[in-house]
């Protein structure tokens, strides 16, 4: 079910038209923050994405899924997550994005 829900989140993102460059990242940080367990340093990055409080307790309640199924899960979810992220498609529409943002942010909009 959580594979599924990140995979709906990256194609959001991408329908969104939201730049790859800005949301990749911190997709995966708060995923890892989520993963790890901690919920000090997912609180931070909350904070710095301005999560809201119904996002907060949301993660929150993700991040409690992750602790009580243990490594197991982590590990298979990061098996899932590297799989997409490296797919050819994936990897091919973040070249595209990338080329189109450098060709925006050049020529200027």
């Amino acid at each position: 079910m959580r594979g599924a829900l990140l995979v709906l989140a990256l194609l959001v993102t991408q329908e969104l038209g939201v730049k790859m460059a800005e949301t990749c990242p911190i997709f995966y940080h708060v995923f890892t923050a989520v993963t790890s367990g901690n919920e000090l340093v997912l609180d931070f990055l909350l904070t710095v994405v301005n999560a809201t409080e119904p996002e907060r307790t949301a993660m929150k309640k993700i991040q409690d899924c992750y602790v009580e199924n243990g490594l197991i899960s982590k590990v298979l979810d990061g098996i899932v997550m590297a799989t997409i992220s490296s797919s050819k498609d994936c990897m091919g529409e973040a070249a595209q994005n990338t080329v189109e943002d450098l060709k925006l942010n050049t020529l200027g909009r």
